[in-house]
C-alpha cells in the first residue's frame, strides 16, 4: 500500500525550486509504487502553514511532510502541538539557513528525500515551547537575532546565508548595548547584562554546526548560550573560543541546560522564534519530550 501524505509547501523558498524538487519527489514515489495520495497545500501567507497542519487529520493520513525554510516548519510544528496531530513530519529543507535539517542529516536531493519516505526510520525528538510559541530548534533575543526576520525575502533568496551576515552587520555598532536580565534556571537565579541569547535544541544554530555544544534532541532539556555584556577587545577571544568549540567555558559566556528557564527584564525586547518574530520579555521556556516523531534516513543496506 503506497503512501498517504499531507503536504504543506512554502512555493517561494528556497529560490523558488521547492515546487520543482516536489514534483520530482513525488515522482519518485509514483514511479516505484510507493504513493497513495498526496494533498498538497501551498502557503501565501503567514499562519497558512500553522493552520494546514493544524486541521490535518491524523486517521487520514500516513505522514506530514513540510517543504520550506526553518520558519514554515516552525509553523508546521506549531499547527501540531496546538492540534494535537500525532503524524510523523518528513521536512525537506529549501529555505536559506536550515538549521534543524542539517544538523539532522536530512535529505536535500529530491530522490533521496523521497526514498526516506518509502522506507522511513523514526527519532522521537523534543520540541521547545516560549511562552504561547513553539519552536524545533532555536528561541533568541538580542544583538543580531533579529536578522532572519528583518531581512527582506528577496534579498535573502538571492544570496542565501551570506544575507543573515551582510544584515547583520548592521548591529555591530550596538556591541556596547547590552540588556540587563534575570535568568532563573535548575533552582539557581542569574542577573547579568547580556547582549543576546539562544536556547536551543540543537547543536546548530545560525550556520554554526556546533554553537551549542552539549545539545541533544533527545535529552529532554534544552541549551541557553547567553553573551554578557563585554569590553570590544574581548570579541576576538571569544570568536577564537567559538572556532574550536570552548566558548561555553568563556567567562564572557552562560551555559546552561535545563527543561525549564524564565528570563525577565525591565527592557522590552522582541524574540526571534526559529527565525520568525515573536512575543516579548518576559518569557517562559519550556522543553516537551519526545513530542514530535521525526522521519529520518534509514541505515544503508550492505552491499
Amino acid at each position: 500500500m503506497g503512501l498517504r501524505l499531507r503536504i504543506i509547501i512554502n512555493p517561494s523558498s528556497g529560490r523558488e525550486t521547492s515546487v520543482k524538487d516536489l514534483d520530482n519527489i513525488l515522482l519518485y514515489l509514483s514511479e516505484t509504487g510507493n504513493l497513495m495520495r498526496s494533498d498538497i497545500c501551498y502557503t501565501a501567507g503567514k499562519d497558512d502553514a500553522m493552520n494546514f497542519a493544524r486541521e490535518t487529520r491524523a486517521d487520514e493520513y500516513d505522514a506530514i511532510v513540510a517543504l520550506g525554510g526553518d520558519g514554515t516548519v516552525n509553523e508546521v510544528v506549531t499547527g501540531m502541538m496546538r492540534g494535537g496531530v500525532d503524524l510523523p513530519l518528513a521536512i525537506y529543507t529549501s529555505g536559506t539557513v536550515n538549521d534543524f535539517a542539517t544538523i539532522n542529516n536530512l535529505p536535500q536531493v529530491p530522490s533521496d528525500f523521497a526514498r526516506m519516505l518509502a522506507k522511513p526510520e523514526y527519532i522521537d525528538v523534543d520540541c521547545g515551547k516560549a511562552n504561547d510559541d513553539y519552536f524545533l530548534n532555536v528561541v533568541a533575543g538580542g544583538l543580531m537575532t533579529d536578522v532572519a526576520y528583518t531581512t527582506r525575502s528577496d534579498i535573502k533568496t538571492a544570496i542565501g546565508p551570506v544575507a543573515y551576515w551582510l544584515s547583520a552587520m548592521k548591529d555591530l555598532p550596538d556591541i556596547n548595548r547590552s540588556i540587563p536580565v534575570k535568568i532563573t534556571a535548575n533552582g539557581k537565579t542569574y542577573e547579568e547584562d547580556i547582549i543576546m541569547f539562544m536556547i536551543s535544541n540543537t547543536r546548530s544554530v545560525g550556520g554554526f554546526r556546533s554553537l551549542m555544544t552539549k545539545a541533544d534532541l533527545t535529552d529532554g532539556v534544552l541549551d541557553m548560550l547567553a553573551v554578557k555584556k563585554m569590553d570590544p577587545i574581548d570579541i576576538v577571544p571569544l570568536l577564537g573560543s567559538l572556532v574550536i568549540g570552548d566558548h561555553i567555558n568563556n567567562d564572557n559566556v552562560i551555559y546552561i541546560q535545563s527543561d525549564n528557564i524564565t528570563i525577565e527584564s525591565e527592557e522590552e525586547l522582541v524574540l526571534d522564534i526559529d527565525g520568525e518574530k515573536g512575543s516579548t520579555l518576559p518569557a517562559h521556556i519550556s522543553c516537551i519530550k519526545n513530542a514530535i516523531k521525526l522521519i529520518v534516513p534509514g541505515k544503508e543496506e550492505p552491499l
